[in-house]
């Protein structure tokens, strides 16, 4: 009791002196009180405000990194405080931790502990507040931690905060839209392909999650190297092959925001300048059926036959003509700038996505290295794609007909994966149904091909037995065919049973099939 008496009689001192003294010998007091705590505390405290100066405009980004840092849902430091607020943004469907106002959360970093407090202070007859952190760190070690530890801080909130917030597909608008903040219209993107179900072979998915992932790290090489931060991507294949899931996968893989680019809607190369010059980091540029969209060989072809025609009197009048007719449409000149002139530099962590059914049909200068960096031949479904499609649509990891629908496909009856997606879907409540009528389709398919081969007059005409593949190939582009050429000829060593049986069939038919004229 005696010792309560003494400290009231204190508190009661104080409180005489407080109103007796004057404020600025009170100020000063409470100055040299914080110099000597200072002093003898074992800690370093630096205050991150939320806003940068006295104005409050200036949105602090440090303020902003630490909030998204500590409030991560699957931060184990702020999931263990005392008290948490939760919460969720229109934009996001993840929710999120936030620590209290004035409440404390401990973190760990190079075997230090560190300490953030949350403060929340009200200003007096306003209903503002004022918002800030306190990180505490160990006095003998802030040199060596402070930056490092922000670092690690900032690093942390850029990875939540893409991997948290809420994709957009983003399209051009038509033609003669007239103003520069509408060029892109976005809804939210949700699909949902993923490498974990995509119909491709095992080493190919290694292959292009490695890719992406070597992409998204590559910061600092491509700066060291003096390269632009993107990668290109040429996906060819028949119609159904799986081009646009793939591309929905890389988006869902790396997190990124897609932009479906519509050539025909564009006016002309300015146009096509300012809608890359609005693209956001972080994004897939996407440009499907790119020998169809617009008619970009003919750049090449009717410069040349002007040339052949135009004489030395008349080739300024010729050129002037020329540029007035490409002017107001998008030119060959005009997407390779926007693939890999100076415009494309414009922005960092962009992939670039070209399709095509025909690779043949598109310009050499869109696809050679430094533009289409990695090429990705996808065909028909192969034997690892099929057991990938039983095991999403059906459930089942085997079943009696495996084996047969495997014979048909390396024996040439293979089909896309969207067709035999369809069939697996329409009968998905009976797995059995399912397999039946993949097999009969894929022996439907064999057998056209038997005949159309049997109507050849050749003997040494073969049917389609080429094993389906999808593969990805990079390097220079006058080895891309001797590659795959190779590639295919290697996996069809193991499978010389099944051909010789079908070439064995269709050269008996042709040598017993009678002939009139002799």
């Amino acid at each position: 009791m005696e010792i309560l008496s003494q400290m009231w009689s204190l508190l009661g001192l104080l409180t005489v002196l407080q109103n007796v003294l004057p404020s600025q010998l009170l100020s000063l007091l409470h100055s040299l009180y914080e110099s000597l705590q200072d002093l003898l505390s074992p800690y370093s405290y630096f205050e991150i405000p939320e806003f940068n100066g006295y104005c409050g405009v200036d949105l602090n980004d440090l303020y902003r990194h630490v909030h998204l840092y500590l409030n991560a849902a699957n931060h184990a430091p702020a999931a263990a405080c005392r008290r948490l607020t939760l919460s969720r943004s229109p934009s996001s469907n993840r929710i999120s931790f936030a620590v209290a106002p004035n409440h404390t959360v401990q973190d760990s970093f190079r075997g230090h502990r560190v300490t953030w407090t949350h403060h929340v202070d009200t200003a007096q007859d306003s209903l503002e507040e004022k918002r800030s952190f306190t990180l505490r760190l160990p006095k003998r070690h802030r040199h060596t931690l402070l930056s490092p530890y922000l670092a690690h801080v900032t690093a942390r909130a850029e990875e939540f905060e893409r991997v948290s917030r809420e994709r957009r597909l983003f399209t051009n608008n038509t033609t003669g839209s007239g103003s520069f903040e509408s060029g892109w219209v976005s809804v939210p993107f949700r699909h949902p392909s993923t490498f974990e179900t995509l119909a491709l072979e095992p080493e190919l998915k290694r292959q292009i999650k490695n890719d992406l992932t070597a992409f998204a790290d590559g910061k600092e090489f491509y700066n060291r190297v003096g390269r632009a931060w993107k990668r290109g991507y040429l996906l060819h294949g028949p119609p159904g092959s799986g081009k646009s899931s793939l591309i929905a996968a890389m988006a869902n893989f790396l997190c990124y925001d897609v932009y479906d680019l519509e050539l025909t809607k564009v006016a002309d190369n300015s146009e096509l300048r300012s809608l890359l010059i609005q693209t956001t980091n972080r994004s897939i540029i996407v440009i499907e059926d790119i020998d169809c969209s617009v008619d970009l060989t003919a750049d090449r072809t009717t410069k040349k036959t002007q040339a052949a025609k135009m004489s030395k009197r008349k080739k300024s009048q010729t050129a002037s003509f020329t540029r007035c007719e490409e002017s107001g449409r998008v030119t060959l000149s005009g997407l390779l700038n926007f693939t890999d002139g100076l415009w494309s530099c414009c922005g960092e962590e962009r992939i670039v996505v070209f399709t095509t059914n025909h690779r043949d049909s598109v310009d050499p200068a869109l696809v050679r290295c430094g533009r289409m960096d990695v090429h990705v031949s996808l065909n028909t479904c192969g034997v690892h794609a099929f057991r990938e499609l039983a095991r999403n649509y059906l459930g089942v990891d085997s079943h009696v007909l495996f084996e047969a629908v495997e014979g048909c496909i390396r024996s040439g009856g293979s089909l896309t994966p969207a067709h035999v997606g369809e069939i697996l879907l329409r009968n998905r409540g009976d797995a059995d149904v399912a397999m039946r009528e993949v097999l009969a389709a894929m022996q439907g398919r064999m057998l056209a091909a038997a005949a159309v081969a049997d109507q050849t007059e050749n003997e040494d005409t073969t049917v389609g037995v080429r094993s389906p593949e999808s593969v990805l190939l990079m390097g220079s582009p006058e080895n891309w065919d001797a590659l795959s050429g190779k590639k295919r000829k290697d996996q069809h060593g193991g499978n010389n049973n099944w051909d010789k049986k079908v070439k064995f069939f269709v050269r008996l038919r042709s040598l017993t099939r009678s002939d009139p004229g002799r």
